[in-house]
């Protein structure tokens, strides 16, 4: 192990403030680091996960369901930036539908919840430093939405990114923001810990988390799975989805053989050689939505026992220290999934659900379906689909890739898609008002204009 490196690296954090239980976590994983471990899951230490429990197929109690609800918090990752689509500030303030944003609808989902059922059911955000000041401005927006003293968010830690050639915290002085990185959103656990976060809720009576990501509108708070989860006794679970062609670059759950023990495996975790076996839909049925669910007394329990290190495995992310150049210092990012720790749980499950709940926008194709008329707004804000089946959108990278650009091409909104199977757009195209796509449409490379009240169709 390099010593300087490390002891560099945790001065640093301890300069810039970060709590004791996230420069623990980073130790530990330095050292695996430092002794060359990769993070990889090779094919032939796993066994598909075949026969997951079905939501469909149960039966939840009404009553257990009410009474696992009023002890139940609802935590949304907000530490995203979405710099992938040209953002600089949360990707939750992103505007989705009639003027809200993805924050917005989130907080919706919850009061109308909380009307629904009578529990009070806090909302949490875990926020990076960039996304906090943004976030809380937005959430003054509702008076009502604190419950008791919780607070309405806490802030995921940072670690310096290393060097890749000797393990050392990176220095960049033309942008040092650059020198740091989230570790993840594995994180959490250690988050709510080091926050004192988990301490306040367990100290106000809750017992169950639900979790999942602000980009997904999906997860509408729901007393069924809340009781499902309490019924199972489990101290862990998984929120699954059927698999289809279209999301073979998600990570999925799988058997340890060593153990018999449930494992998430992504695509950073997958052997380059072996990308056909994680990709291939029908050896592995089911992808993992990143909706969690926990039970909070379970989590403090076994971050006592392991000292606040919870040891999820590592996943070692090479990249550069400027992303916007790739002749930047190359530099490791140690990170770690939170679905991941699904194998520290002993009896760990997970729960296949419907697809309604599993609703991100990674990219500007997402974000023009879910703007569409394929797509409504319910009374109780589920972002629901409208129609049978939704279209499948595939947009020119150059021209829409980036939000501004995107936005700059619907100047009147994005064309009525309820009759579309498919929208492919391959060149730089402008859409009028009133825009209709019917069957499978294609733009051509040549682009233009779309005019007013135009219907493409095959």
């Amino acid at each position: 192990m390099s010593t300087d490196g490390l002891t560099a690296a945790q001065q640093k954090m301890r300069a810039a403030g970060v709590a004791d239980a996230a420069i623990n976590t980073f130790t530990h994983y330095y050292g695996q680091l430092a002794d060359g471990v990769t993070g990889t899951i090779p094919e032939d230490t796993i066994e598909p996960y075949l026969d997951p429990p079905k939501l469909a197929d149960l039966t939840v109690d009404p009553q257990v369901a009410q009474d696992a609800f009023d002890k139940l918090v609802v935590i949304n990752l907000n530490g995203g930036l979405g710099t992938s689509m040209g953002l600089d500030a949360a990707k939750s303030l992103l505007p989705v539908r009639d003027g809200k944003s993805f924050l917005d609808i989130i907080v919706e989902q919850v009061l109308a919840a909380r009307r629904a059922t009578g529990a009070r059911l806090p909302l949490l955000f875990m926020n990076s430093f960039r996304t906090q000041a943004d976030t809380l401005e937005v959430l003054a927006k509702y008076p009502d939405l604190p419950v008791g003293d919780l607070p309405l968010d806490f802030l995921q830690n940072k670690e310096p990114k290393l060097r890749t050639d000797d393990l050392t915290p990176v220095e960049w002085p033309a942008d040092p923001d650059l020198e740091w990185c989230p570790p993840g959103h594995g994180d959490i656990y250690t988050a709510l810990l080091a926050s004192g976060v988990l301490q306040k809720l367990l100290d106000a009576g809750f017992r169950y988390a639900s979790v999942s990501n602000s980009d997904n509108l999906g997860t509408v708070p729901s007393p069924e799975i809340a009781g499902w989860f309490a019924s199972s006794g489990a101290p862990y679970a998984a929120e699954l989805c059927r698999r289809t062609a279209a999301d073979r670059k998600g990570g999925h759950l799988a058997i340890r053989k060593a153990d018999g023990r449930l494992i998430l495996r992504d695509t950073a975790q997958t052997p380059a050689d072996e990308m056909d076996f994680f990709t291939d839909e029908h050896r592995h049925p089911y992808f993992h939505t990143n909706n969690l669910w926990f039970d909070l007394e379970q989590l403090a329990r076994v971050l006592e026992e392991r000292d606040g290190v919870l040891g999820l495995p590592l996943i070692r992310n090479e990249k550069t220290v400027d992303p916007s150049d790739k002749t930047s210092t190359p530099v490791y990012q140690i990170e770690s999934a939170m679905g991941a720790a699904i194998e520290v749980f002993e009896g760990a499950s997970a729960i296949v659900v419907d697809r309604s709940r599993f609703l991100p926008v990674k990219a500007t194709s997402d974000l023009m379906l879910v703007r569409s008329d394929a797509y409504r707004l319910t009374d109780d804000f589920a972002l629901v689909r409208d129609v049978e089946a939704a279209p499948l959108i595939t947009l020119a990278s150059e021209p829409y890739k980036l939000v501004g650009d995107f936005d700059r091409r619907f100047p009147q909104g994005v064309p009525s898609l309820r009759e579309a199977r498919s929208l492919d757009i391959r060149g730089d195209w402008t859409f009028g008002a009133d825009v209709t796509v019917r069957g499978d449409a294609v733009l051509g490379e040549e682009g233009g204009t779309v005019p007013d009240g135009t219907v493409v169709e095959s």
